[in-house]
């Protein structure tokens, strides 16, 4: 915008007018729109639990001997039992992928939050900045955004709030990733390894999925009928967004805890230790 003068005062101040008003208008919000960027594209630093995680895989480690020693017994005692035999193969190839995984579940979980985060970031970046900020693009818009602003700034913070708890459960999952290695390549217990597996992939993609609801809502307003609606448009976005953490974090949980419910554990062990043997 060129410099205000005396030949275009009618022009242009207006323009600083409504420039800073703006600039007041978007203050409060910037900084969350910032926050919320950083907790939907950074990866995770999921550091902080390594010297936990180590210790988890150490004791883990305790057990690789045992089941080798008791896939090779099998293969031994197998003789002429074709199916007996095959299944000490197979046994010794779950035990062989399991030392594989377990130890490099630490890279594997930190690779898997970094896909997370460079799929929510290219499909962030497809949409506008604007979109999110207050803009004097016409006079329905800008009394709306005057109206809706406080219920905006309220539903932006909600947004952090949820998204920092999924952050909290996304670093302690690092926790819980090499069990879930080690529960995957026993058979008896299998269950138990998809059930956490499930439950940390939905909450590590939470990010891709509300990066989603907002490029749908800020291609709505590609529509004449939305496009004086944008404030409306973006606060129901980041409603939408607040809601689908809320459920995809609850249905992560009951999912996991109905999966511990259909069964026992002290059975699945006693099934995993008459499987080994």
């Amino acid at each position: 915008m060129s410099e205000c003068g005396l030949t275009n005062l009618a022009i242009c101040l207006p323009e600083k007018f409504f420039q800073f008003i703006m600039t007041i208008l978007n203050a409060p919000i910037q900084p969350l729109l910032s926050f919320i960027q950083s907790l939907l594209t950074q990866p995770t630093q999921v550091t902080v639990f390594y010297p936990l995680w180590s210790i988890i895989v150490y004791i883990i480690s305790l057990f690789y001997g045992l089941f080798f020693l008791f896939a090779g017994f099998n293969f031994m005692i197998s003789g002429y039992d074709a199916a007996r035999r095959e299944k000490a193969k197979y046994w010794l190839q779950n035990v062989v992928l399991m030392v594989l995984f377990v130890q490099a579940s630490f890279v594997i979980y930190e690779l898997i939050i970094e896909l997370s985060s460079l799929l929510t970031t290219g499909v962030l970046e497809m949409i506008d900045p604007k979109f999110f900020l207050m803009t004097a693009d016409n006079i329905t818009n800008f009394g709306l955004q005057l109206l809706l602003l406080i219920p905006y700034v309220v539903i932006l913070i909600f947004t952090v709030l949820t998204l920092a708890l999924r952050y909290f459960f996304v670093v302690i999952g690092v926790v819980f990733f090499p069990f879930a290695m080690f529960f995957y390549f026993i058979p008896p217990l299998q269950q138990y390894g998809k059930m956490i597996l499930n439950t940390l992939l939905i909450i590590i993609f939470i990010p891709f999925f509300c990066a989603i609801v907002l490029l749908g809502g800020s291609a709505l307003l590609q529509i004449p009928l939305f496009e004086n609606y944008k404030i409306v448009l973006v606060t129901v976005a980041f409603l939408a967004v607040n809601l689908l953490i809320i459920f995809l974090l609850i249905f992560a949980l009951i999912k996991a805890a109905f999966g511990a419910a259909d069964s026992t554990f002290g059975k699945e062990i006693k099934a995993a230790i008459k499987y080994i043997i």
